[in-house]
Order: structure tokens, then sequence, then C-alpha cells
């Protein structure tokens, strides 16, 4: 863990100021217990972003083949990412997300699961619904407001979250919840857009 805020503490040195980050609604993240961080996906800066920007560490699910190159695997496990075989269902990494959450940690996904070309936000991908439907974690949706100019502005904006409870009683789908969750961090772009 020591590495994880050694990490963080040097990577905001670096990053807010290039791309003067403000983060809106950092008061709706909970202080405590298992949350689903869902954030849109336009960079290969999001992870860095967002884990700087949230007040707890977050763990994030990370291609397979980033584990493999020689640098980042050093890195990614000591920042808290857990590899994702993509393009199939991976049932190791989605116990390994379940676990996190029911120790009350934070887990950060991508939905789309891959990051949008022209920013805008895409479908997302049924994994966001399954954490969502089958956790007893807060799902707090989360909006990256770019480009990514440098000393431009770039925005993160955390959304209140989303009560699923009644949502779990009707028995929806994953593909639903994950529609539902999209449809939120659509709603924090539009609201918070210069």
């Amino acid at each position: 863990m020591e590495f994880y805020y050694f990490a963080r503490a040097v990577v905001k040195g670096i990053l807010r100021p290039l791309y003067r980050i403000e983060v809106i609604g950092r008061e709706n993240f909970p202080k405590s217990g298992g949350v689903l961080l869902c954030t849109n996906h336009i960079s290969n800066l999001d992870p860095p972003v967002v884990g700087i920007t949230c007040k707890r560490p977050v763990s994030f699910m990370a291609k397979e083949e980033l584990f493999r190159a020689p640098i980042l695997k050093q890195i990614l496990p000591n920042v808290k990412a857990f590899p994702v075989k993509r393009g199939m269902s991976d049932r190791g990494a989605l116990r390994a997300g379940l676990a996190l959450l029911k120790k009350g940690e934070v887990l950060g996904l991508f939905p789309e699961g891959t990051r949008s070309k022209t920013g805008k936000i895409g479908k997302g991908l049924a994994g966001a619904g399954f954490f969502a439907l089958r956790s007893e974690a807060s799902i707090i949706p989360c909006a990256i407001i770019g480009p990514y100019k440098l000393f431009g502005k770039l925005k993160v904006v955390y959304g209140k979250p989303i009560d699923f409870a009644p949502l779990k009683k009707e028995k929806i789908s994953v593909e639903e919840a994950t529609d539902i969750i999209m449809d939120e961090i659509k709603k924090l772009i539009e609201a918070n857009q210069d």
C-alpha cells in the first residue's frame, strides 16, 4: 500500500498541473464500504486520473496483456490493478472483483471495456451490471470530461450513488443494469460540459 500512495503522490504532482484537473462531486463518494466506481473511458490516462482524484484507493481491472510488459508487470500489482482476459467472460477476474467489493474496497471499471476513439460514450458491457447486481456495493457513476489537452482543463465528476435496491427486486438483467449505469454517466457528462 505504501507504494500505491507514493505513486499516487508522484502522478498527482505531474498530471494535476498539466491538465488543470477540476474535481466535482467528491462529497458523493462513500467514506467506507464496497464501491463500484464506473467511469467513461477516453484516454490511457483515465486510470491514473481517477486514482489521484478519488478519495480512496481504487483497484482497476487491466487487460491481461499489460501484465506481460516488462516494467508494467512490476508496477500494476503494486497500484492495485489486476488482470482481466478481454473478449470473454473471465470468471477469475469476476471473482476477484466481487471479493474486493465484499472486503469493502473500491473497484474501478470502465464499462465500455475500451477507450472511445471519438470521445463519445459507447455501449457498456455486461460486467458493470454483473457487479452491481451481485454485490452490496455502492454504485458510483463518474464522468471524465476532456479532451486531454496540455494545460487545458479536464473535469472529473463523481455522481451520487445509484440506488440498485429496487432494481434488484425487479430482477433486471445485467445488460439492463449496465444501461442504467451508462445513462447516469451520460447525464453527468451532459450536465457538466462547458
